[in-house]
Parts: structure tokens; sequence; C-alpha cells
């Protein structure tokens, strides 16, 4: 692999890795200093490796430069030693040389899981959790998370220091959960990931490779938890089916201009076969206990949809699974979902009644769903709602998608 593109894919896969165990070290009071140390060891990768060539084990150079970096900050900087390696080594007289950075992988691996339990805390905002776990669990720079966000640096960076200022106010710990703290908030730790899988799946960003991208660091972190026997709960494998089942179909949903292909125009050839019996593994996995969440349901919505036959069987499975849902962790949007379901049960009035009721005036999917219920029962309703939907709609696949719709009506008023 050439430099030019070994870093890069380096600096994704070890950035996070190196930054959680000095993170681990340092304290949340001094994350900065962790980031800067990491942050300097890829430049100075860059620059050697441009000169020497790149070396025989590129991960083994940068953990071995990023240890003597951590060192020689310490020996610089008095103040940092006095305060911080006191505190690492219980107020031991020692120096620099003598604190020990432990980049082995099983210290990288709770050092990691120290850092998603921190990073996850309700003391932020959700929105703030996901911009901070791409930043520090996931090595994104600001200029990639604006984009995910269709938002600018500024806001970005802003949100992320106020974050790392909330951490440190409250004085949070970075050390391995206790069981009690895994109980508490292993919740809210599964929330930021699904949501963080969510803007990759539909994310506002045209960027694709930055939504797989989101989508592979969710995984990958909800890997961890499950490597965890802690935090390898039935709730934990049941969200990464759920990821696994999406997944499967990433290849499938968008054209090779970048639009979205609705499900029911997919090539299932596309579909990969390995994701879904992963999937179908971890499905398998959460059902250990009597432990029953939203994930769960999800996952087994999203299992029926692997399974590209029209049938009635597999439609009365979703909306009972739906039905579920809605009883477990009702919003607006998962009962705008099982209207669809139900229309393929109940048939589309029985449907348009219930979506009627919900009455969700400022979500474009509310009228696109409208549009299509109404589609050869009343066309002329039909065609007003995807116009509705379309002044409301925000991505440029989705407003493509709408006035497909309109297009295709107005031939069928004609005729």
């Amino acid at each position: 692999m050439l430099e030019k593109e070994l870093i890069p894919n380096l600096f994704r896969t070890e950035y996070q890795k190196i930054v959680s165990v000095l993170c681990s070290l340092f304290g949340i009071h001094h994350i900065e200093i962790a980031e800067d140390i990491v942050s300097d060891t890829f430049l100075a990768a860059s620059e050697t490796w441009a000169i020497k060539g790149i070396p025989e084990n590129p991960t083994a150079w940068l953990y071995t430069v990023a240890k003597n970096k951590t060192k020689n900050h310490f020996k610089r900087n008095d103040i940092f030693e006095k305060k911080i390696v006191s505190e690492i080594k219980h107020n031991s007289p020692l120096n620099g040389e003598d604190i020990e950075i432990d980049l082995s992988e099983q210290n990288i691996v709770d050092s990691q899981l120290a850092m998603i339990f921190t990073v996850c805390n309700p003391c932020n905002s959700d929105e703030a959790q996901i911009a901070l776990a791409l930043n520090l669990l996931c090595g994104f720079g600001i200029s990639e998370i604006s984009d995910a966000f269709l938002s600018n640096k500024e806001v970005i960076y802003k949100r992320i220091n106020r974050a790392k200022e909330k951490l440190k106010e409250e004085n949070i710990k970075i050390q391995s959960p206790n069981p009690t703290e895994i109980s508490d908030r292993i919740d809210t730790v599964l929330k930021t990931i699904y949501l963080l899988f969510s803007e990759g799946y539909y994310s506002t960003s045209q960027n694709t490779t930055l939504r797989k991208d989101l989508c592979a660091e969710a995984m990958r972190l909800n890997y961890l938890l499950i490597q965890n026997q802690a935090t390898n709960l039935p709730a934990t494998n049941a969200l990464m089916a759920l990821m696994c089942f999406h997944s499967s179909r990433f290849e499938a949903r968008t054209s090779e201009s970048g639009e979205i292909i609705l499900y029911q125009d997919q090539d299932e050839k596309l579909w990969n076969q390995e994701l879904i019996d992963r999937g179908t593994y971890f499905l398998g996995k959460s059902s250990i206990g009597d432990t029953l969440s939203k994930y769960h349901l999800e996952a087994g919505i999203a299992y029926w949809h692997t399974l590209k036959s029209d049938t009635s069987e597999k439609w009365k499975h979703i909306l009972e699974l739906y039905n579920h849902l809605i009883i477990l962790e009702y919003s607006p949007i998962v009962a705008l979902n099982r209207t669809f379901a139900l229309s393929k049960v109940m048939g589309k009035q029985e449907a348009i009644i219930e979506a009627e009721k919900l009455n969700l005036t400022d979500n474009h999917f509310y009228y696109s769903l409208l549009g299509n219920l109404y589609i050869d029962i009343d066309n002329q309703k039909a065609k007003n709602h995807f116009e509705t939907a379309l002044k409301l709609a925000k991505t440029v696949s989705d407003k493509n998608i709408i006035s497909k719709n309109i297009l295709e009506l107005s031939s069928k008023t004609k005729k």
C-alpha cells in the first residue's frame, strides 16, 4: 500500500486506539494533550516515511513513537508531571520514564470500552455524544463530521469542545465500568451507537463513502461491547443484528449516480448474504434470557426485510413486530412505518385512516406515504400529497424520488 493511502487508513484504524489509551492514562481533564500527542505521531509518520520509506511494521512504529512522545511530554512538563504522574501512580515519586504506556491489545480494548462509556454520558445531548463519539472514538476530523451533519466546521468544533468541557465539569472518570455502571448506562451507550449508525444509514450527506464509514464505525464500537463479557448483553447482540441486516442492503440502496433506490426496486442479488447470516447469528444470541428491547423488535423487522418475497405472511410478522414496538417505545416514525405494513396486510383504505390520525404535517415521509397510499384511489389527492412532501424534503435523493412519483401521476391523470 502506498504511503498516501496507508497513513489515512492507519489513522482511521489506530488513532482512536492510541487516543483511548492515553486518555485513560491522563484523565478527562487532559484529553486534548492525548489528542495532540497522537496527532503529532501521525504527522511524524507522514514526514519520516516520505523520506525514509514505510517501516516494516507501520503500526508498531506508530505505537513506539506515541510512547516516546508521551514520555518526552512528561519530562518536558514539570507541572504536568507533578500533577498527573502522582495521580497515575498513586502519589508515588516517579518521573516520566517510569510511566507505563501499555499499548497491548488487551489494554487497547479495555481503554476503548472505558472511552465508550465516558463519551456516551447523558450529561451531554444526543447530538453532542454522536459528534464526540465520531471525533474521539472513531477518529473523524471536524470537516468529516460537519459534512455528516450538513453543518459548518465552526458549529461542530464548538459542539465537540462544549461536550468535552461538560465531561470535565462533571468530573467523569475514564475507567472500565463496573457492573452497576454498565447496568445504569448501557442504554445510553447503545442509543448513541444506534444514532451513529442511523446517521450513516440515512444520512443527509451525499458522501456515500462517509455514510458507509459511519455505519462501519457504529458496528465496530458495538462489537467491542460484544467482545466484553460484562457488556455482551441480549440488547447489544440485538443491535448488532439490526445493523448487520440493514448494512446487508447498502450496495443495493443507491444507484451509480447516488440516488436512493426504494426497497421494492432493489436488486436482491446485490444484498450481502454474509451480513444477513451474521445478523441472523446475532439475533439468535440476543434471544438468551427474557430481555426484550426495541433493538430486538427492530432487528426482527429488518430480518423480514431480508426476504424479498412480498407475501402476506411476511407483512403480518412485520406488522405484529411494529405493534409490539409501538407499545414498548412509541415514536411518530415507528407509527408511520407501521402504517405501511398495515396497508400490506389490511389494505390501503384502512392504512389511510390510521395514517391521517398521525397528522405529521412537518414530515415529508408522512406526505410521501399518504401519496403512495392514495395512488389509484384518488390520484389527484396522491399528487397533492407528493407536492407537499417535495416542499418539505431536504435531500436531493428524496426530492428526486418524490418528483418521479409526481411525474408518473401526472402521466396517469392525462390518460
